[in-house]
């Protein structure tokens, strides 16, 4: 059973900083992708940076300035390093994995529960 766990939100003062962990396990084979999501109040859901198995990262634009997408391998799991934080940033924060649960297996898309980061100003 894949379990996708994140941790690190929090209140936090305008201006200020904040790491998200987001941990991966249980079943996996490979990992394809790991991101970051996020869900302002009466707002949908949007991406906020994701890294493939490659490396190669990509950010919202809005974003890509202040935030930062990291990994480790080893663990499966993911990092973001949040700068500069805005009360527009406060939100629920969601990490997604795309995994194969054996080799060449199709690709299955798991969440977390989510994490709440809420920026005062």
């Amino acid at each position: 059973q894949v379990q996708v766990v994140e941790s690190g939100g929090g209140l936090v003062q305008n201006g200020g900083s904040l790491r998200l962990s987001c941990a991966a396990s249980g079943g996996i084979s490979s990992i394809v992708a790991m991101g970051w999501h996020r869900q302002a109040p009466g707002k949908e859901r949007e991406l906020v940076a994701v890294q493939s198995s490659d490396g190669s990262s990509n950010y919202a634009d809005s974003m890509k300035d202040r935030f930062t997408i990291s990994r480790d391998n080893a663990k499966n799991t993911l990092y973001l390093q949040m700068n500069s934080l805005k009360p527009e940033d406060t939100a629920v924060y969601y990490c997604n994995v795309l995994i194969r649960t054996h080799v060449g297996g199709p690709v299955y898309s798991y969440w977390g529960q989510g994490t709440p980061v809420t920026v005062s100003s």
